[in-house]
């Protein structure tokens, strides 16, 4: 498998332990990305099919670009469209129901290294961070419009940064110098506010609040989680992996509190320690599982 595609994807052999109750009928990836997990699967389970969401089209175009791949393709149906509208892309294809549905709520490792999509505070790329770029809304947009009282909210909400209020203040009046384009620039502001004292740099949950924020992250969810009982058949199962606190809760709840839903681990599952020193960006990650009754 081509390297330069395929991912280093989180808590592999969890997901697949969980996830497949069948080796044959419909499963959905909701986060493509980068198709870590999808391809893994699709190579030890030949009677599977894989319904791959992303909205982001430059995953589908590298997949279907790359000669290494080309036995999956009969087996892969992309639905170049967000997760929440899983239902509807379902009804199109004539699907009634799935066996089974995983989400990696993390950003792909793609996006992070490709610095003009403007998602890393380590680039001098154009503040940007949509994942679907026919949106509108940058980055960009809400630095240099928002007031001062949005701006501390989407912080404070989005990022759960404690200095939300000093940094957007400092924003504002970074504005009247002149626009701040940059990723660095943003960055750079941020850290004039709150002081490097750890390994994670202090702009993190900025950035991590401006993504959620444009792209509608944890309402998408909702929507997407909403609609787990009504596509999933009989023990099919529900596994999602979150990365950050307004996600895990989000999951949790809606898995309690759905009654035709079964939750598989009253405990989150983690990485294990070698998991982690292989890959550190799996060391957030928090993995739910819900089975349909």
């Amino acid at each position: 498998m081509d390297d330069k595609f395929y991912h280093l994807p989180v808590m592999l052999h969890e997901v697949e332990r969980y996830l497949i109750t069948k080796d044959i009928g419909y499963y959905v990836d909701c986060t493509f990305g980068g198709g870590g997990h999808s391809l893994f699967l699709l190579k030890k389970y030949k009677n599977i099919k894989i319904i791959a969401f992303d909205q982001d089209t430059d995953s589908l175009t590298k997949f279907n670009e790359n000669k290494n791949l080309q036995e999956f393709k009969n087996r892969i149906i992309f639905c170049n469209d967000n997760f929440k509208n899983i239902e509807k892309n379902l009804k199109d294809l004539n699907i009634e129901k799935v066996d089974g549905l995983m989400a990696d709520l993390g950003v792909s490792s793609k996006q992070l290294d490709n610095k003009e999509r403007g998602f890393s505070f380590n680039s001098d790329a154009i503040l940007d961070m949509r994942m679907n770029r026919k949106n509108n809304l940058t980055a960009y947009d809400i630095v240099n419009s928002f007031d001062k009282d949005k701006l501390s909210e989407i912080f404070f909400k989005y990022g759960e940064e404690s200095f939300s209020k000093q940094i957007a203040e400092k924003i504002v009046e970074q504005r009247i110098k002149g626009s701040i384009k940059t990723c660095n620039q943003l960055k750079d502001i941020v850290c004039k506010v709150k002081l490097v004292k750890r390994k994670i740099n202090p702009a993190t949950k900025i950035f991590q609040a401006l993504r959620i924020y444009i792209n509608d992250e944890l309402g998408s969810l909702q929507e997407m989680l909403n609609s787990i009982s009504k596509i999933l058949n009989t023990n099919s199962r529900a596994v999602i992996l979150t990365y950050h606190s307004l996600e895990d809760r989000i999951v949790k709840q809606t898995f309690k509190q759905n009654k035709e839903l079964k939750i598989i681990n009253k405990k989150v599952i983690i990485a294990s320690d070698k998991e982690i020193k292989e890959n550190p960006r799996s060391r957030s990650a928090k993995l739910r599982v819900a089975e349909k009754l």
